[in-house]
């Protein structure tokens, strides 16, 4: 052998060898990287479902889902009533918080004697 090939092979061994490390190294990056939490980029999902709303010129609140259904059914909290919860950046009419909204098809109809 001369010294030229023994060369080029010691540098394919370490090309190789250098390729294996960064290859661990962006692995334990992107591992790190999926791990970590930034505040304010999600709402962790153990959080109750709660929700806000005007009532009377104030604010109401912590509620449960099935609790605005119970106040939507007594016309406590109508299509004007202002609301918010975790995760929306200002308060809103309820008509436009398709968030709380659906609450109003959970609602039972009005019973009428």
């Amino acid at each position: 052998m001369d010294n030229d090939s023994f060369f080029t092979i010691d540098r394919l061994v370490e090309f190789g060898m250098s390729l294996a490390v960064s290859q661990q190294m962006i692995q334990m990056m992107n591992q790190s990287m999926q791990s970590m939490y930034v505040p304010g980029t999600t709402m962790p999902a153990s959080l109750p479902n709660i929700i806000y709303a005007v009532i009377d010129g104030e604010s109401v609140g912590p509620m449960t889902e099935a609790e605005v259904i119970r106040l939507i059914s007594n016309k406590q909290i109508t299509k004007d009533t202002y609301v918010w919860k975790p995760g929306m950046e200002n308060w809103q009419k309820m008509e436009s918080a398709p968030e709380v909204l659906k609450l109003v098809l959970l609602a039972p109809p009005m019973f009428n004697k």
